[in-house]
């Protein structure tokens, strides 16, 4: 299933999500680490603070494993939505704004 996903992300934890999104940590996770990373790698942070990207999960219930390892710890007001046409919103790219955060901390 393809998901379409809004989150607020916590900013006092931008440079530690940027940290083990880069670093391997996340990308090693069974069985979802590199969806998760490709998820973040697609996910734009829109004007309206919240950011949004596509993810795939065959979960039961919808991305259940990838919140309570990662996205919980990292986001807020989390909202997914089955979906199948794309997702286009205008932004930055996340990871480039978690980047950009972590360097000035």
């Amino acid at each position: 299933m393809h998901y379409h996903v809004k989150a607020k992300p916590i900013d006092a934890k931008a440079a530690e999500f940027h940290r083990i999104l880069t670093d391997g940590t996340v990308a090693k996770q069974q069985p979802d680490g590199a969806e998760i990373v490709a998820s973040m790698a697609r996910a734009v942070l829109a004007d309206d603070g919240y950011a949004y990207w596509t993810e795939t999960c065959y979960c039961a219930t919808p991305l259940h494993h990838e919140r309570a390892t990662v996205y919980d710890r990292f986001f807020t007001e989390f909202e997914a939505t089955e979906r199948d046409e794309a997702l286009e919103v205008a932004g930055q790219y996340l990871m480039d704004v978690l980047s950009s955060i972590g360097q000035r901390q």
